[in-house]
């Protein structure tokens, strides 16, 4: 595989940063300790860094020999972690309990770090590159956040890049497409306010569980019934809260909270919509009443730049080869907060492969969000000469 000579010689060093980072997970915005391990790490290599964007994030600037070009480049790596209590039993498992990086942020964070080293140690490129180590991507919008405190503003850029591992792809693939890549992601709440009383008196009350349920299904038919059919999203209620607990006593409420996912902007909207009328006219229909709550920080979807995916292809074709890239996967529902920085600047983001098809126990074939997950450690060679690539191909040094 044609990674970067030095790249490569690095792997077994950039492999005990990964380590010693997963041991020490932290959730969102509390990131201490990964955030001082990648400050550490820089200013041993003499790169110049702010620190405390968007609470634990820091943003790091490489000039290149050159800088005339006028050109900049974003690289983004996220570092926080999962509430999830790992079931590796690794030498190097989770030490904090009841946090583990199971999305693979750790391998992520040491890749962009390794680029961080490679690029300092060469700068064979003109113009600047800006690494980004994001906190809070899961569920916290921490991309927003660090673009609400001017990170285009104090680090200018032409584009911005990223990478996630994937499971569900083989190692030493790399994918991903023109347009949408990931969906949007809003969470959804619809209290069903109903009146109580004895579960042998019906007729007494308003039952919140009878017009809770209908709502369920009634919410199904938003995609099949209400969407262009080649059109995509997902309304998907994942916790139904009802009850005393007792057996015999109706309560006064409900409770549902699901996701909501689309492509394209006029689509979710649309999807918000059609819920809120549903929820309130379906809970009418048995005299309760709906109230229907987005949680704030909501996930753009991340829709790709086409020159910019063409870029990431070719230097992903110089790294795995061009028969190992796919430069038209189909688009999945999960989501990112990366599409935050594609509203702001062009910009692609891959999936690079990490799973073994040859064997099924691997613990790098679980899926993301996973206590039996792993990041696979074959996989940061290739991500980090990835993003070098990208740096000295869109800023090549004159020859």
């Amino acid at each position: 595989m044609p990674v970067i000579n030095s790249v490569a010689a690095m792997k077994d060093e950039v492999a005990s940063w990964r380590h010693e980072l997963h041991q020490n997970p932290q959730t969102a915005y509390e990131e201490e300790y990964i955030s001082a391990f990648i400050a550490k790490k820089l200013t041993e290599w003499k790169i110049p860094f702010k620190k405390g964007i968007a609470k634990t994030g820091i943003v790091a600037t490489i000039e290149g020999q050159k800088t005339d070009s006028g050109k900049a480049l974003a690289l983004r790596a996220d570092i926080d972690a999962l509430d999830i209590t790992e079931k590796t039993n690794l030498p190097y498992a989770s030490k904090n309990k009841g946090k583990m990086h199971a999305c693979g942020h750790d391998g992520h964070t040491s890749i962009l770090l390794g680029t961080a080293k490679y690029l300092a140690a060469g700068r064979n490129f003109n113009g600047k590159v800006h690494l980004i180590f994001q906190p809070a991507e899961e569920g916290g919008a921490g991309a927003v956040k660090m673009i609400e405190e001017g990170l285009f503003r104090d680090f200018p850029a032409d584009a911005v890049y990223g990478l996630h591992n994937w499971p569900w792809l083989e190692t030493g693939k790399i994918a991903t497409r023109k347009g949408p890549l990931m969906a949007s992601s809003d969470e959804i709440e619809i209290v069903v306010k109903g009146k109580g009383g004895h579960a042998a008196m019906p007729h007494m009350t308003v039952d919140p569980i009878v017009a809770a349920s209908h709502i369920v299904v009634a919410l199904q038919s938003i995609v099949s019934r209400n969407l262009d059919p080649v059109d995509q999203g997902v309304v998907t209620i994942a916790n139904f809260e009802a009850g005393t607990g007792a057996h015999n006593i109706i309560g006064d409420t409900a409770k549902l909270v699901g996701t909501v996912r689309a492509f394209k902007p006029e689509t979710r909207a649309f999807i918000m919509k059609r819920i809120e009328e549903i929820a309130s006219q379906v809970a009418g229909a048995f005299q309760a009443e709906a109230c229907v709550t987005v949680s704030a920080g909501g996930y753009d979807p991340t829709v790709n730049t086409d020159n910019e995916v063409d870029i990431a292809v070719a230097a992903a074709a110089d790294v795995v080869g061009a028969q190992n890239v796919i430069a038209d996967i189909p688009p999945c529902m999960t989501a990112e907060d990366f599409g935050a920085y594609l509203t702001q600047r062009p910009g692609a983001f891959i999936f690079v492969g990490q799973g073994v098809p040859g064997d099924p126990q691997s613990r790098h074939n679980h899926g993301l969000h996973s206590p039996y997950y792993d990041f696979n450690d074959d996989l940061l060679p290739i991500g980090t000469s990835w993003f070098a690539k990208l740096v000295e191909s869109h800023m090549p040094l004159e020859k």
